[in-house]
């Protein structure tokens, strides 16, 4: 799930892993469950609700919270952290520093990209900074008008590279999201860069038929309503926003009689169907990624215990580091298990020190 770096997040993984994670939350009282395709979300769909079991629990291990606090930069002696600087000019010391500050995605919430900054300062290399699991522009004006609509269980392909996958998707007002389109949006987004022109997609409305198997089920529904018009006919197999779309496509005029309509447009509709045509011209901007891609080069980190290779007492966390996986939870369980045993170690040895 995060292609060539993932070998990176195995001692993470093994130490915090995704069971960890659930159970975690539900000692803090945060019920879960699990919805399609494994995803785990808090029973109430509320978020605010993670946010607050975490406060909850660094609370009761007695941390500080300190709000409007900017950090500008992270000291180091002797090629060792010794705390942070804030904006304010006031510093803050401390043997051991986790910088986890997030990626470049979504700004709002305050994960600004300013971490980069931070780690190349101290000599980090970063790999350069891109969205991921990013929705994708359409050239198509009719994707426009169906903002909002959201398909179940078909299938999105991306036309000469026999890249294919089955799921759920979303039409918006610049184009398409939802996650088999983010889960593609990267390899899209490599292929814009290297073609420099519009990436050619394609959506099977119905995956489980053959053209063959559609087109009976279409002569079925059309002796079922010979006297209805055309677009008051497909209802058992279409979205109602979806028909008149289709029907345009495939060059059929809504108003026609079903029994009017010949094999050679019947045809057209069993193919428009089977392989509705998108044209993707860009992505969203890094801002509406759900993940940033790049960042503190893996070379540099210790996967065992997250300590920067070089700075001792420096350790790196989440969506900094140059990992990105799928969507469906992954990359919250890369933070939360990158997390884990940067706090781990540093709290290991902080209690050390003090024995």
């Amino acid at each position: 799930a995060f292609g060539n770096n993932g070998s990176f997040l195995y001692s993470a993984f093994y130490t915090f892993s995704n069971f960890d994670a659930i159970s975690f939350f539900n000692e803090l009282g945060l019920e879960t469950k699990v919805e399609r395709g494994n995803r785990v979300f808090p029973k109430s769909d509320e978020a605010n609700e993670v946010v607050t079991a975490l406060v909850k629990f660094v609370k009761a291990k007695k941390v500080k919270i300190r709000l409007e606090a900017r950090v500008k930069q992270v000291l180091v002696e002797n090629k060792s952290a010794a705390g942070v600087q804030l904006f304010s000019g006031e510093k803050i010391y401390s043997n051991h520093v986790i910088l986890a500050v997030g990626g470049a995605s979504y700004p709002g919430t305050g994960s600004t990209g300013d971490g980069y900054d931070m780690a190349k300062t101290l000599g980090h290399e970063i790999i350069p900074i891109k969205p991921a699991l990013i929705p994708l522009v359409t050239k198509e004006d009719w994707v426009k008008e169906l903002q909002g609509l959201a398909l179940k269980n078909v299938e999105l392909e991306i036309i000469g590279q026999k890249t294919k996958l089955f799921g759920e998707m979303l039409f918006t007002h610049f184009g398409i999201s939802g996650p088999i389109v983010l889960t593609l949006s990267n390899q899209v987004q490599e292929l814009l860069e290297r073609n420099k022109q519009p990436i050619a997609m394609a959506i099977d409305l119905k995956p489980a038929l053959t053209e063959e198997k559609l087109d009976l089920r279409l002569q079925r529904d059309f002796e079922k309503y010979q006297r209805k018009q055309l677009g008051n006919s497909l209802g058992e197999l279409l979205p109602k926003a979806l028909i008149p779309v289709i029907l345009k496509l495939a060059k059929l005029e809504e108003s026609k009689f079903v029994h009017q309509v010949t094999k050679e447009e019947r045809r057209s509709l069993v193919t428009t169907l089977k392989s509705l045509p998108l044209t993707i011209t860009s992505t969203r901007p890094l801002s509406e990624a759900i993940v940033t891609a790049g960042g503190v080069s893996v070379k540099e980190i210790n996967p065992r215990t997250m300590e920067s290779k070089l700075i001792k007492g420096l350790y790196l966390a989440g969506e900094l580091i140059d990992i990105d996986g799928i969507t469906g939870g992954f990359n919250l369980q890369a933070a939360f298990s990158t997390g884990f045993i940067a706090g781990m170690t540093a709290g290991q040895e902080t209690a050390g020190k003090r024995g």
